[in-house]
């Protein structure tokens, strides 16, 4: 498989062909009959992997391992939106305000960001959190279900990235780990540039919470100012959320290890993605911000895409 080379473009992705859109612009051209998707899919026969409709009637496959771990993936912006460990906990989280309408990315479990992570030319984060992401395979590794879906362009994803290309996800959930492998395949006859994240929301007591792995990183602080973020140094072994955090880690190392502040100790391993970033709204979401955390695998900046190459990068969410 070619690697793509990458270089760093910081702090906004600025690849060529786009143009600006309203969010919802050609939403009735993108939008399927999300009950003829969920329809065509009840019939899979693998064990553990199930289709059925979730909230709003939007189709859900319901992920269940040998030992009692499941997890809930949405076609809709193809986002997991609940990973339980065999005693039943949930150790992610959906925001109160999370809709199930199909119009709009669910807010919480482990949304995409591609091929833009946060503010740009385009919508915040990208297109792909905002489509309907299709199975294109299922099976079941002793026990352990395993799911593929895939996203490729079309009318939606081109009025504001003119590219071909074509995303893979698979996720495999095993008794006490939740692992996803992400590939981005440039389908066009063109060269393309992309930023991208696992903008993952996990349940968590904010004030108590911790991340550790982090010190001596360099960092891109986003508080008090977004679009000036202050360069800097994480000189903390433990980093935590006493109020708001909005923070970029650059050359972020392969593991983290987050402590919910509920009693768990959750790894975070990847291969592949650059950058993590650390983010609690604090005040600015009242209703829910104490009961969360977000630890996001992210590539910052941009990678070059030949036409033809792929590029990959995988997470593993475990606990012991």
């Amino acid at each position: 498989m070619a690697m793509a080379s990458m270089h760093i473009s910081l702090p906004t992705l600025t690849p060529p062909n786009l143009r600006r859109v309203n969010r919802y612009c050609l939403q009735s051209q993108k939008r399927s009959s999300v009950i003829a998707m969920a329809s065509s899919y009840k019939e899979i026969a693998t064990s553990g992997v199930k289709v059925t409709d979730g909230e709003g009637n939007l189709p859900k496959v319901v992920l269940t391992g040998s030992n009692g771990s499941e997890a809930d993936v949405y076609l809709f912006g193809g986002c997991i939106t609940s990973w339980k460990v065999p005693n039943g906990k949930d150790l992610l989280f959906v925001r109160p305000d999370a809709v199930f309408n199909g119009q709009k990315p669910i807010s919480g479990g482990v949304p995409h960001c591609f091929p833009q992570f946060g503010p740009g030319l385009m919508q915040q984060h990208g297109f792909a959190r905002n489509l309907d992401w299709s199975i294109v395979d299922s099976e079941n590794v002793q026990g352990d279900p395993v799911l593929t879906l895939e996203l490729k362009d079309g009318p939606y994803s081109r009025a504001m990235w003119d590219f071909s290309f074509q995303a893979l996800y698979k996720i495999t959930l095993q008794t006490k780990s939740l692992s996803t492998e992400l590939f981005i395949k440039n389908t066009d006859s063109n060269p393309f540039s992309f930023s991208t994240a696992l903008h993952t929301y996990f349940s968590a007591s904010a004030q108590a919470a911790s991340v550790k792995g982090l010190k001596g990183r360099k960092t891109l602080n986003k508080d008090p100012d977004p679009k000036n973020p202050l360069e800097g140094k994480e000189e903390r072994d433990a980093v935590t959320f006493p109020g708001f955090v909005d923070c970029v880690y650059l050359d972020a190392p392969r593991e983290l290890h987050l402590d919910n502040g509920l009693g768990d100790i959750i790894s975070i391993k990847n291969t592949n993605w650059s950058d993590a970033v650390l983010w609690n709204p604090y005040l600015t979401m009242e209703a829910c911000y104490k009961d969360f955390v977000c630890v996001e695998n992210a590539q910052i900046g941009n990678v070059q895409l030949e036409p033809g190459n792929t590029w990959t990068a995988t997470q593993q969410l475990s606990i012991n």
